[in-house]
């Protein structure tokens, strides 16, 4: 049962060398103050005796620290020990406030494995601790171009009047890695990418894109808006048409030769876990109505990115000849998330001549190159906000039960198919299921 990393003997890297992963280089001086307060307990899941000794070592801790006797547990755990460690914790007296002191849990994805363990789940963490002491934690909403995309909504008169249906063709939210699973076949295999990735990340995305605007931004106005829109939301009326699954298989990514899914070590041969997966989910209301909205996941993409991109309706009249508006788009409104954290606008230009030739051309905000300061890191953020109480970044349950409302019927279907996913190329952008989805529609995915 690791609670916390026991101090090493030596410094885990010199101070000189940064973190692969930290934007701020390792300090020596930080890591000794964090040690004076990192305790370590061991044990098994099942182990009462483990458990009294946590809760008498964080008892010693707080005396020694002065922390009130604030506790957050982060059950960065197996889904199916969730039950077995709040019961755990529950039994010892660990997740109730006492004497103003504060209790909290963490609750890491996936949340569930359908609608139906969602509720389980729910019951089971209700049982031990208060509704507000719960944090479902979803780090994309953690980040920093993730906010700004309400910031550029509703701070701007210029987006607003075309947020809707009369101005919106459809809209693509992606989010592609160019990895594989690397070593993480036990979590992944059953899982799965629309569990993964589409339940939680793509659809927080979609809500916070299609909700309508908020009386201020306390947590309670920000999750009533997004409920109302995964309320509205449904999937496909045709899951065969306007869904696709795929397998990667072995090739070349990134310059070097790569393994297939079904390759990677302790993959089952006759594995039917989808390592792309792409939806269409539709909004029944007023504003989106007839705008489909396709949500895209996929490993062993091409690169990694994720975004959300507007797609504009073309102009009702172009007084051009067709030879003019030849290589012309649509206009495009793009969010991007990361790693090239920024927006993209999209639009036609003529191009510098005597004859009237219109071309695509693009305006481009880059977070890196327009602010000197620097963002925290989204577990930074969301970490922080636990400790602080403050919940406008967490969804709730009923968030997550109605994603699965959205998500489950595609699930079902896919198990009721019985095979194994359409195989795409690593390195490529998915399989051809994939594009003959949108092409149904009359549309092509972006090229990021």
């Amino acid at each position: 049962m690791p609670v916390a990393t026991g101090p090493p003997r030596t410094s885990p890297r010199s101070s000189t060398t940064r973190s692969r992963n930290a934007r701020t280089p390792f300090r020596e001086e930080v890591w000794q103050q964090l040690l004076e307060g990192i305790r370590f307990v061991a044990g098994d899941f099942t182990d009462e005796a483990a458990f009294a000794t946590l809760k008498d070592t964080l008892q010693e801790l707080d005396e020694a620290q002065g922390t009130g006797g604030n506790h957050a547990f982060y059950l960065s755990v197996p889904p199916k020990a969730f039950d077995l460690v709040i019961s755990q914790l529950k039994k010892q007296g660990m997740t109730k406030s006492v004497k103003g002191a504060w209790s909290r849990v963490v609750i890491e994805k996936p949340f569930g494995h359908d609608l139906a363990s969602a509720q389980v789940l729910e019951r089971q963490v209700s049982s031990a601790f208060d509704s507000q002491s719960v944090f479902r934690i979803d780090h994309y909403l953690g980040k920093e171009t993730v906010q700004n995309m309400l910031a550029l909504r509703f701070a701007n008169q210029l987006f607003e009047p075309i947020w809707n249906r009369n101005y919106i063709d459809h809209v693509q939210i992606t989010m592609a890695e160019d990895i594989g699973i690397g070593g993480r076949a036990g979590y992944y295999d059953g899982i799965g990418a629309a569990r993964d990735v589409i339940q939680n990340h793509l659809l927080q995305l979609l809500a916070l894109t299609a909700m309508e605007e908020p009386t201020s931004f306390d947590a309670a106005q920000l999750r009533t808006e997004k409920q109302k829109v995964l309320a509205a939301a449904r999937p496909p009326r045709d899951i065969a048409a306007h869904t696709a699954r795929g397998q990667y298989r072995g090739g070349w990514a990134g310059g070097r030769q790569v393994l297939g899914y079904l390759e990677e070590e302790g993959i089952d041969q006759a594995s039917q876990t989808e390592t792309y997966a792409a939806i269409r989910v539709d909004i029944d209301n007023r504003r989106w109505a007839g705008v489909p909205f396709y949500l895209r996941t996929a490993k062993r993409m091409p690169r990694r990115v994720t975004e959300v991109a507007l797609n504009l309706r073309r102009a009702p009249h172009l007084p051009f000849t067709h030879n003019d508006i030849e290589a012309l788009g649509t206009n495009a409104l793009v969010m991007r998330i990361q790693p090239d954290e920024g927006i993209t606008l999209r639009f036609g230009a003529k191009v510098p001549a005597t004859l009237m030739e219109i071309r695509d051309v693009t305006m481009d905000f880059a977070y890196g190159n327009s602010f000197a300061e620097s963002s925290p890191e989204a577990y930074e953020r969301l970490i922080l906000d636990v400790l602080l109480g403050d919940p406008p970044l967490f969804p709730q349950h009923e968030e997550v039960e109605l994603s699965w409302k959205i998500l489950d019927p595609i699930l079902d279907f896919w198990a009721d198919i019985d095979t194994q996913p359409e195989g795409y190329a690593s390195g490529s952008w998915g399989p051809e299921s994939g594009r003959a989805m949108l092409a149904r529609d009359g549309f092509v995915w972006r090229r990021p």
